[in-house]
């Protein structure tokens, strides 16, 4: 009985559980897909591609607020602190 209470409050106070991998990877491909929007330039350099979107931070968090389902990642740019 012990064992199942302590299990309730180590789930309860434990980490979020890890993103699926498609999750990550639809995130991925919807921002480089918005980088070559924005940045033309992207298109035909996969390699400066690479670099700008890993310059990008991506956090992911649940949704809490109205409108919001499951995950939701934050993109933050470079160079500025929140």
């Amino acid at each position: 009985m012990n064992t199942g209470f302590f299990q309730l409050i180590k789930k309860a106070f434990g980490l979020e559980p890890k993103l699926h991998p498609i999750d990550n990877q639809i995130a991925k491909r919807w921002t480089k897909q918005r980088l070559l929007a924005v940045y033309p330039e992207l298109r035909n350099n996969p390699a400066a591609l690479e670099r700008a979107y890993r310059s990008l931070g991506l956090t992911p968090r649940a949704g809490e607020e109205e409108g919001e389902t499951g995950t939701v990642f934050e993109v933050s740019a470079p160079g500025l602190d929140s």
